[in-house]
């Protein structure tokens, strides 16, 4: 059952920055809605036949899980879990914290460049977004759209600051301005820069570039690691 991630005082009502939701009118959200619903649903089935393939693949590869369910602070601050299929081996964690370097690093930018807990597999599948796929089930269900602002954890949702309100005003998406414009090669500091132009700028035109935008990354297979 998905619970509210719970926002300091002075940031608990959503309806403190009124300007953030003049711009979408109820038409608008409304084809959004309805097109990550049919989006979803065409995506679900028409990758329905590489899901056996890459659960087994991840499972040879090496031991644990074949999904990896994240807890992500969503809409209006409601916690859900995210699916993915498994990209790092099952201990990442506890590797990570067992590793100074590595852990220095991450806390910096909350990613690694060279991340070693990733396995053979799942190279290909970040790089390929394979990995992303089940995320369809979680648009399918209202928890994402396909296009919106990245999915954040509450440690990544913290450096919003202030405007943790903003992003949580729309729902996280596959895919996205951060994404469109370069993914992981951008620093965390511009990600934080260009979520917050998604919102801001927010338009179903917006939507349809980012989206195509992001397809054509995919298949180029850059920018992901």
């Amino acid at each position: 059952m998905a619970t509210s991630y719970k926002l300091p005082p002075k940031q608990a009502s959503l309806e403190a920055k009124p300007l953030v939701r003049k711009r979408r009118s109820r038409m608008a959200l409304g084809v959004k809605r309805a097109a990550d619903i049919a989006g979803s649903a065409a995506g679900l089935i028409a990758t329905a036949p590489l899901f056996p393939l890459i659960a087994l693949a991840v499972r040879i590869d090496s031991p644990g899980p074949i999904f990896f369910r994240p807890r992500i602070i969503g809409f209006e601050g409601r916690e859900f879990s995210a699916y993915k299929f498994r990209s790092m081996h099952a201990d990442a964690f506890e590797r990570l914290l067992q590793d100074e370097e590595l852990l220095k690093e991450y806390k910096k930018s909350l990613k690694l460049m060279e991340d070693p807990r990733i396995t053979r597999v799942g190279k290909f599948l970040r790089r390929t977004s394979l990995d992303e796929l089940p995320q369809l089930i979680n648009v399918l269900k209202g928890e994402m759209s396909l296009v919106g602002p990245r999915m954040l954890a509450e440690l990544e949702l913290e450096k919003f600051g202030e405007d943790r309100e903003k992003i949580l005003s729309v729902r996280p998406g596959m895919a996205g301005l951060w994404v469109a414009s370069g993914r992981q090669t951008l620093s965390f500091e511009r990600r934080l820069e260009l979520e917050l132009q998604y919102v801001n700028e927010w338009s179903l035109w917006l939507d349809v570039k980012c989206f195509m935008k992001t397809l054509w990354i995919a298949v180029r297979m850059v920018g992901a690691h």
